[in-house]
């Protein structure tokens, strides 16, 4: 009796599965066919022409917004530049390119491609690509004309700091491909390090044989993998790297969703490389994806210590579906779960319409509690709490307002034509004399910004005025813009420590580019020091491990 109770629920649920597909269906046909008739009767009566594949490609994009930031529209026009964010190739000319609110300028060129080898330099200003105006054109329409199939050649017109006339440059394109691993070495004190920058085609195998060349060359103490603004990849490479440290057989990630086909295990397939080697993995709020299940898989097997920032908190799958004449849809499918059965994923997709997203993201507690392997307690829902928490480097308003509107970039443009060539990486330092240049340079500029605390003075009058009040108060106000004025002017003095550091290591790319960039910044690493510490202290790091 019992079995028949079981089968007759069985059947009662499939039926019911099978109406609402069968429902789901007749309103899908029903939309489309409304759809048709307003698109044909718009084309038909609008009072003005109107074009229809924009405003599909609007309707499409607007119905897509109701879903998450990840299931998106790809047009055909845009298929190459996401071929880049599964195998890391291209082909173009090799260079990261930034809009200054007239032209796009070259900000960093790939050491070895196309660019660099032409003689391209940070700071130069596009004019034009193959004869094509670039005045007024945002980075990505840009970046467009400078793709292309392997082996063409594109013509850039360009203006240069220091030079009067345009300089021209033609560049045969290459298939560009970004390294996971730009940087690796093994410090003095024993410990490896991989700088890991994203999990495309080949992840594994490099960090596998930067790994090997590692233990066979040195009696490594620790090794080390930095995730920070890894934004991930292909899920494959995380689950391989994850079996150099951690035996055959272990579950690393599930996937679940509304399809059976987006139903899946992954687990450890081959022998470990070392399970005994002390290991660290550094993350802050750019680790996203592929990095969450490296880190999140270590450290729910407590293999490892994770250091540094929350990481960003994307638990969700998507895979890249064909649509009709040469589109495609990235479309989300399935979350996934790491080896303690806890989902990263950060923000509720399915509440969107009721709160935005910043809501979602302050509602910070803590979610649902599981276990490691070891019987640590670690929570579900807000991507990966590190081990080891550091707190990111906070920068004065002066000192960000700097960065963002590129005075330390276009003074390292200005020092590069004045300068031929520099100290090694890990040894330039920025001296009195040229920290006096920039401050130069920044007052010549009309450098000045806007403080909250200034922004707060201002409201408070008006609202003082509006409630007459104004007039009592107006000597204690004045002073007060008076003493903030003369701690602003002071600024660049007060906050030079880090000012000096992104002047330091924006200089650094333009001579030595991202190997001498990465060596640069690990000289004040504050997340490196506490992994040399922990690693370099077998006690602690196998207190942290334990419950």
């Amino acid at each position: 009796m019992k079995r028949i109770h079981i089968l007759l629920i069985g059947l009662l649920m499939s039926i019911s599965v099978i109406g609402q597909e069968k429902q789901n269906n007749f309103e899908i046909a029903k939309s489309i066919d409304i759809y048709n008739s307003l698109l044909r009767e718009l084309n038909l009566n609008y009072v003005d022409e109107i074009d229809p594949a924009e405003l599909n490609e609007i309707a499409i994009d607007a119905m897509l917004n109701e879903m998450d930031p990840y299931t998106v529209f790809i047009p055909e026009s845009e298929i190459e530049s996401y071929k880049l964010m599964t195998t890391g190739e291209y082909g173009g000319i090799g260079a990261i390119i930034q809009y200054d609110g007239e032209y796009t300028r070259i900000s960093d060129p790939y050491e070895g491609w196309p660019a660099q080898k032409a003689g391209l330099r940070a700071g130069d200003a596009i004019l034009s690509v193959n004869g094509v105006d670039t005045h007024k054109k945002p980075t990505d329409q840009v970046s467009e004309l400078l793709k292309g199939q392997p082996g063409t050649e594109v013509t850039l017109k360009i203006r240069r700091y220091g030079e009067e006339k345009p300089l021209e440059f033609t560049l045969k394109r290459e298939k560009v491909k970004i390294d996971n691993i730009p940087y690796a070495t093994v410090f003095d004190n024993g410990i490896g390090y991989v700088s890991f920058n994203s999990f495309t085609k080949n992840a594994a195998n490099e960090l596998k044989q930067h790994l090997l060349d590692m233990k066979k060359d040195h009696e490594l103490k620790g090794f080390i993998i930095d995730l920070r603004g890894n934004g991930g990849g292909l899920l494959n490479e995380a689950v391989d790297i994850v079996n150099f440290f951690i035996p055959k057989g272990k579950p690393v990630v599930s996937t679940k969703g509304k399809s059976q086909h987006a139903a899946n295990m992954y687990a450890t397939s081959n022998l470990p490389i070392d399970e005994e080697l002390p290991l660290a993995i550094l993350v802050d709020g750019g680790s996203a994806s592929a990095s969450e299940i490296l880190s999140g898989a270590i450290q729910d097997y407590d293999r490892g210590v994770v250091i540094g920032q929350r990481t960003f908190g994307k638990g969700l799958v998507q895979n890249i579906l064909p649509l009709s004449y040469n589109t495609q849809m990235k479309v989300t499918i399935a979350k996934y779960y790491i080896p303690s059965g806890r989902c990263i994923q950060e923000i509720d997709y399915s509440k969107r319409r009721k709160l935005d997203n910043d809501t979602l993201k302050s509602q910070d507690t803590l979610g649902k509690p599981f276990k490691t392997a070891a019987g640590r307690t670690v929570y579900e829902g807000h991507g990966i709490m590190p081990d080891v928490r550091i707190e990111p480097t906070k920068y004065a308003t002066a000192t960000a307002y700097l960065y963002a509107k590129n005075y330390i970039f276009d003074y390292a443009t200005q020092y590069v034509h004045e300068h031929q060539s520099i100290a090694p990486a890990k040894t330039f330092k920025i001296d009195d004399a040229t920290y006096a240049d920039f401050m130069k340079f920044v007052k010549d500029k009309g450098f000045s910004y806007t403080t909250e605390s200034e922004k707060k003075i201002k409201e408070f009058k008006k609202l003082a005025k509006e409630e007459g009040y104004l007039e009592s108060v107006k000597t204690q106000i004045e002073a007060l813009e008076r003493q903030l004025q003369a701690d602003k002017d002071n600024d660049l003095l007060k906050n030079r420590s880090d000012i000096e550091e992104l002047l330091r290591l924006e200089i650094v790319g333009r001579y030595y580019y991202q190997v001498g960039r990465i060596e640069a910044s690990l000289e004040k690493d504050e997340d490196l020091n506490a992994a040399f510490e922990i690693l370099l202290d077998k006690q602690r790091y196998e207190s942290i491990l334990r419950p």
